[in-house]
């Protein structure tokens, strides 16, 4: 299999390695947003033969951060206590902005889902984000409807 998307990303740009830990939560959660869309939308184009329209709504759905609280959720036992660390600390960040249709707790679980991601991919972790976020639990996988 090819290298991770960093890399090739830092590769072709002429970046240095990147310290995940250098950047804030909130930052960390802006790349791990991106990367779990990316992540959800490729799902459901290999799933499904849907319009645009219904990939958007079922990407949607699934992107939310209920959604996301529940997938962390079903994540935590499974995490190591660097990935719990940087969970902790995007989840109590500080926050300007809340979603429109989201609880805070949902929305701060959401965050520190995000900037767990974050710093998964930004340290080439692609392996275990697919292991976390795709993994079986009593027989359906995490973040999918089953």
């Amino acid at each position: 299999m090819g290298e991770d998307l960093t890399s090739l990303i830092r590769e072709r740009f002429g970046y240095a390695e990147i310290d995940a830990k250098q950047y804030s939560p909130l930052t960390l959660a802006f790349v791990g947003d991106a990367v779990y869309s990316l992540l959800i939308r490729t799902k459901l184009l290999c799933e499904r033969e849907l319009t645009v329209n219904h990939l958007h709504k079922h990407a949607a759905d699934e992107v939310k951060a209920e959604a996301q609280k529940d997938l962390m959720n079903a994540m935590l036992p499974r995490l190591t206590e660097e990935e719990m660390t940087v969970f902790k600390r995007g989840r109590n960040a500080k926050s300007y902005t809340v979603a429109k249709h989201a609880s805070v707790t949902d929305y701060r679980i959401a965050t520190g889902f995000e900037a767990l991601l974050g710093f998964l991919y930004l340290n080439g972790r692609t392996d275990r984000i697919m292991e976390l976020v795709f993994a079986k639990d009593d027989g359906e996988a995490a973040g999918q409807e089953g």
